[in-house]
């Protein structure tokens, strides 16, 4: 299971690091971070700072489906050792490879990580359906 988690931890930190990384774009686009309604701000980002706020929303989206997958897999009672871990590690690098692809502005690579980050998900959770 520590190769599940720490995928898990990885998934857990990214929307945080790209929340972070908008702090530059918001500096240089409106003078300074506005703390008090970040939300409205990181709506009003433009060009590298609107790709940054959307990598750190589907960071999260993607999160939710790689827990639950995870959760599935773990009730289904997969072994942890096995394609399990290794579908958690190309979700991790495809999650980490989709934010920066994003912030990069290549799209078509954005979306191969997306798709590969989703696939993995959806593989994890079908292993554990499978043990049933």
């Amino acid at each position: 299971m520590t190769t599940q988690l720490i995928c898990l931890l990885i998934g857990m930190v990214l929307p945080y690091i790209w929340a972070g990384a908008s702090v530059p774009f918001r500096s240089r686009q409106f003078g300074k971070v506005e703390l008090n309604q970040p939300r409205v701000q990181a709506d009003q980002l433009k060009d590298g700072g609107a790709r940054v706020v959307g990598a750190q929303a589907n960071a999260w989206e993607a999160l939710t489906l790689f827990s639950a997958a995870n959760v599935g897999a773990l009730m289904g009672g997969v072994d942890p050792s096995g394609s399990w871990a290794l579908a958690t590690m190309i979700w991790a690098a495809a999650r980490v490879g989709h934010g920066v692809f994003y912030l990069m502005d290549i799209a078509a690579l954005r979306v191969l990580s997306f798709a590969i980050g989703t696939g993995m998900s959806i593989w994890i959770l079908v292993m554990g359906l499978m043990q049933q």
